[in-house]
């Protein structure tokens, strides 16, 4: 499965309102709110990578109080919850 990590700038104050709306979309497995450079982390799930494609940019992207966003796909894991190997 295609998995990505999205960090997300968003308008000021509007950190809660975000991640309200996108922890409930479909493909994101975990949001947080995280200080730094970025206001939110997401992490993305999807069947394909066109699924993984439309939900960060026509969904995401498209949210009011989003500035931008930084999408980082993931080629290889190794934690102890995935065993995603894209190396294989």
């Amino acid at each position: 499965m295609p998995e990505a990590l999205v960090l997300i700038n968003t308008d000021v104050g509007a950190e809660e309102e975000v991640l309200n709306q996108i922890k409930n979309m479909e493909c994101v497995r975990e949001a947080y709110i995280v200080y730094g450079v970025y206001d939110l982390y997401a992490r993305i799930e999807a069947n394909t990578i066109e699924e993984l494609k439309n939900v960060i940019s026509t969904k995401i992207r498209k949210l009011p109080k989003v500035r931008s966003t930084i999408t980082m796909v993931v080629v290889s894991t190794n934690t102890k919850s995935s065993n995603t190997n894209y190396n294989k």
